[in-house]
C-alpha cells in the first residue's frame, strides 16, 4: 500500500500525507482515478507538492526572495537580470536545470499550458536539494516581470499568467517602491486573476529597505492602494500589504521587516491544502461508494425487469401456437386407443387429456360452416396479437456479468476498508502534529 516505505521514513508527516494520497488516486492496481473512470466519474489526482506564483512587475524581487527562501542561489538576480519566461523552482534528488518541454513532463497537470502560443519555449525548471523552509513540499513560479509601455512578449504573457494562477495554491504579488509599482499591466492581470482568485493572492511591498524614509514608504503604500481600490473587487475592507526586504547582516535596519509573514503565509496554505486533501479524499471515497452501490442497485433492478419480460415473451410466444396446437393436438388424442394412451402418458393424464380433446372438439363441431370464416379470422388476429405484444417484451437490457459485478463488489470494499482506513491514519498523523495523543478521539 505504501508507494516506497523506506523513503517515507525520512519524509515530514505533511510530505508523507500528500505523496500518500497521490499514490491512493494513482496506485497502477488500485488507483481511485482508475476506479472513478470505470464508474463514469473523472477524479484528479492530488499534487504532490504545493503551488506558489510569484508575480509582480519589473525587478520587484521575486527570483531574490526564492534564493532566500530555499537558502540556495539558483536564480539569477539583478536589474539587468530579469526573468523572461516562467521558471519553474522545486525540491529534487540533485541539482539540476531543465528547459521546454522537458518542464512540462515533470509537470502533467500543467500541460495544459502548452496550447498557449509559444509560451513552451520560454518553461525552464531549477531542481534544487534544498530542504529549508519545507520547500520539499513546495514548488515556486518564478515569472517574467511586467512593465507597462512597448515592451513585447514572445507569447501572451497576460494569458499565461491568469492560467497559472488558477492552478497555483497561493500566488504572492510583489510591488516595487522603485517606481514601478503602480505597473498597470501588473494591476490589470490581478485584477482579473481576483475575479475567481481573489482568496489566493497575498500582496507585499518588496525592496521596502530602498525606499527611503518611513515617509516616503508610507506614500508609496498609499498610492498602491489607492490603485488598487479603484480596481472593482479590489477595494477591500482591511486590505493588507506587509513590507519585506532580503535580510542583510551587513546593512543597517532601516524599517521593520515582515518577511517572516511570507513564511507563515507559505506554511499555513500547506496545511489548509493537506486538509483540503483529505477532505476531497473523503468525498470522493463517499462518491465511488455511492455510485458503484447505486449501479448495482440498478442492475440488480433491471436484471429482475429483464426476467419479467422474458415471462411475458414466453407467454406470448406460446398463446401464437396454442389454438392450432390444441387441434392438432386434439385430433391425435381422438384417433388413439385409450389402451395406447394408457401406456404413453398414463392412466390418469390419458383421461384428462381425453376429456380436454373431447371438449375442443365439440366446440369446434359447435362452429357452423358460415363461421368458419369468422373463428379463422379471429383465431389469426388472436395470434397477430400475441406476436406483436411477444415482440413488445424483447426490449431488454444488457446487465452486468457476473465478473462485472465482483470487480464492482471489490473496488467498493477496497474503498470503503482500506482506503477509508488510510485517510483516518492520515487524519490522525496531521492532527498528531498539533495535539497530543490523548487528546485525538
Amino acid at each position: 500500500m505504501i508507494s516506497n516505505p523506506s523513503e517515507s521514513l525520512s519524509l515530514s508527516v505533511n510530505e508523507n500525507i500528500l505523496r500518500e494520497c497521490n499514490f491512493l488516486y494513482t496506485d497502477p492496481k488500485h488507483g481511485l482515478v482508475d476506479i472513478a473512470n470505470r464508474l463514469g466519474l473523472r477524479l484528479l489526482a492530488p499534487r504532490k507538492k504545493i503551488t506558489v506564483m510569484l508575480m509582480g512587475n519589473h525587478s520587484a524581487g521575486k527570483s531574490s526572495f526564492i534564493n532566500w527562501y530555499i537558502e540556495e542561489h539558483i536564480q539569477k538576480t539583478g536589474v539587468a537580470t530579469e526573468t523572461q519566461g516562467f521558471t519553474f523552482v522545486t525540491s529534487g534528488k540533485k541539482r539540476e536545470s531543465l528547459t521546454g518541454s522537458a518542464t512540462l513532463l515533470l509537470y502533467p497537470h500543467f500541460q495544459a499550458l502548452e496550447q498557449i502560443e509559444g509560451v513552451t519555449d520560454y518553461l525552464s525548471t531549477e531542481i534544487s536539494t534544498s530542504k529549508q523552509n519545507k520547500f520539499n513540499l513546495l514548488t515556486f513560479i518564478d515569472t517574467p516581470g511586467l512593465v507597462d509601455g512597448d515592451m513585447t512578449y514572445e507569447f501572451d504573457v497576460d494569458k499565461s499568467l491568469i492560467w497559472l494562477g488558477e492552478q497555483a495554491d497561493l500566488i504572492l504579488v510583489f510591488f516595487d517602491p522603485m517606481g514601478q509599482a503602480l505597473c498597470k499591466r501588473t494591476l490589470d492581470v490581478v485584477e482579473k486573476l481576483n475575479e475567481t482568485q481573489g482568496d489566493k493572492l497575498k500582496f507585499y511591498l518588496s525592496k521596502a529597505d530602498e525606499a527611503g524614509q518611513e515617509s516616503d514608504r508610507q506614500r508609496v503604500m498609499m498610492q498602491i492602494v489607492q490603485e488598487l481600490c479603484k480596481r472593482p473587487g479590489l477595494n477591500k475592507c482591511g486590505f493588507d500589504m506587509p513590507t519585506i526586504y532580503i535580510p542583510d547582516d551587513n546593512k543597517p535596519i532601516r524599517c521593520v521587516n515582515q518577511i517572516q509573514e511570507v513564511c507563515t503565509t507559505i506554511e499555513r496554505t500547506i496545511n489548509r491544502t493537506v486538509q483540503n486533501t483529505l477532505k476531497q479524499l473523503e468525498k470522493d471515497c463517499e462518491s465511488i461508494a455511492n455510485i458503484t452501490k447505486r449501479q448495482l442497485e440498478e442492475n440488480s433492478a433491471q436484471a429482475a425487469r429483464n426476467r419479467r419480460l422474458w415471462i411475458q415473451r414466453l407467454f406470448f410466444r406460446s398463446m401464437v401456437y396454442l389454438a392450432p396446437l390444441s387441434l392438432v393436438a386434439s385430433f391425435i388424442i381422438s384417433n388413439t386407443s385409450r389402451a395406447n394412451l394408457n401406456d404413453i402418458i398414463g392412466e390418469g393424464l390419458a383421461n384428462t387429456s381425453l376429456i380436454w380433446a373431447w371438449c375442443v372438439s365439440k366446440t369446434w363441431n359447435w362452429i357452423t360452416g358460415e363461421s368458419y370464416l369468422l373463428t379463422l379470422t379471429m383465431l389469426l388476429g388472436f395470434m397477430f396479437i400475441s406476436m406483436m405484444l411477444a415482440n413488445c417484451c424483447c426490449s431488454t437490457k444488457t446487465t452486468l456479468t457476473r465478473k462485472e459485478k465482483k470487480q464492482l463488489g471489490a473496488n467498493r470494499d477496497y474503498v470503503e476498508r482500506v482506503v477509508v482506513e488510510k485517510k483516518t491514519q492520515f487524519y490522525e498523523m496531521y492532527l498528531s502534529q498539533c495535539v497530543s495523543e490523548q487528546e485525538i478521539i
